[in-house]
């Protein structure tokens, strides 16, 4: 295969509409003709034993995958997207939702991290949401209803008590004095035995 047909597959790949030729010529600086040549290469390799075929819709072309394959498309399609948090992700998540509303330097604080990029992707998400923005001081954030949604709560005030999680590893003890600072859990007692 050639590069340019190489090129302009990738092109065709990553488009979310079909490409016309005068548009492929304008990224790749070639000729009419040599585009029509590239196009042919690529539809040779998608032969119908492949899973995608090169079509020429809308005015333009665009990479598809074979209609006969359509009902697998489809069922992948209809399933629910995962969303999937990341570890930092839930646990800026879960700081917010115990101690809203909470400014990012106090969620830092607490989790002994940096967090900003982490509160603008629960942002994006829709998961937290500005509290209150003073024209002084600190921007406040606390959870939405999507979160509520997401986790199954009727209300903010229904998130189970941090006091039967067990807590445990290394970083236990500093996590328990920052918990207790924040009076999220009550101080052990302390005794011989």
């Amino acid at each position: 295969m050639t590069e340019l047909a190489r090129t302009i597959e990738a092109l065709l790949f990553i488009a979310p509409e079909p490409l016309e030729v005068a548009t492929l010529q304008d990224i790749t600086e070639e000729s009419p003709a040599m585009i029509a040549r590239a196009l042919d290469e690529i539809a040779t390799r998608h032969a119908a034993d492949t899973g995608l075929e090169l079509a020429e819709v809308a005015g333009g072309w665009a990479l598809r995958t074979r209609a006969d394959l359509a009902p697998a498309c489809d069922r992948l399609r209809a399933r629910p997207r995962e969303d999937r948090l990341s570890p930092a992700a839930l646990e800026t998540l879960a700081v917010v939702a115990y101690l809203e509303p909470v400014t990012r330097r106090e969620v830092g604080r607490l989790r002994g991290v940096d967090v900003d990029s982490t509160v603008g992707s629960l942002l994006d998400r829709g998961l937290i949401e500005e509290a209150d923005r003073p024209q002084s001081g600190p921007v406040t954030y606390r959870t939405t209803t999507l979160f509520l949604e997401r986790f199954g709560l009727a209300r903010r005030g229904d998130l189970p008590t941090l006091e039967r999680f067990e807590l445990t590893g290394p970083e236990a003890q500093a996590l328990r004095a920052r918990l207790q600072q924040a009076d999220l859990i009550a101080e052990a007692e302390t005794g011989d035995g």
